[in-house]
């Protein structure tokens, strides 16, 4: 796993042996980033179940402003702080050691982009998107991206939702994307 394009461009970053994360591939953080591109530079982002932190990192070596990076993981917590040093991107970084729902009651700043991330074996990410809307930490033309295992399962739950309007949605492998704005 590397920082694909940026100031920390070809930097190897660490991760977490553990069944309870799954580094997002490269070839998938690519095509992500490379749809994102124009919303990057100066944006605030979330990094909702951070794991090894490699998607805020990707953001921040893209030009975002600042990166919050939230997991419950003591390790993973470690290891983000270890490759935020490595990268020399600390200074840029918020680091939340929380339980997501603790972590979205705390945040009080707007953020431009935000990646939800969590392990495929829990149902969290229909909760994630529904107190982002509630709490109203997405940013007015803001987006989430949602990488989820069961994309049918989880579209047909998000629609459910009142506020929010999937724009996209790609698949790559096991790996599928779902990108929300909120409506207008």
């Amino acid at each position: 796993m590397r920082v694909i394009s940026g100031k920390a461009r070809g930097t190897k970053l660490s991760s977490i042996e553990s069944l309870s994360t799954r580094p997002t591939l490269d070839r998938v953080k690519e095509s992500l980033f490379n749809i994102i591109q124009n919303r990057i530079i100066d944006s605030v982002v979330l990094d909702l179940f951070a794991g090894s932190g490699a998607l805020g990192i990707e953001a921040i070596s893209r030009g975002a402003k600042k990166t919050y990076f939230c997991d419950k993981n003591y390790e993973a917590i470690k290891m983000i702080k270890q490759n935020l040093t490595k990268t020399k991107f600390l200074s840029q970084a918020i680091i939340i050691n929380e339980d997501y729902k603790k972590c979205l009651e705390k945040l009080n700043e707007k953020c431009d982009i935000i990646f939800i991330d969590p392990p495929y074996k829990d149902d969290l990410s229909v909760d994630s998107v529904k107190i982002i809307i509630e709490k109203g930490i997405l940013n007015k033309n803001g987006i989430m991206i949602l990488e989820t295992d069961e994309i049918c399962r989880d579209k047909r739950s998000l629609e459910t939702l009142k506020g929010i309007e999937i724009i996209d949605e790609r698949k790559y492998g096991r790996a599928n994307l779902l990108f929300i704005k909120e409506e207008n």
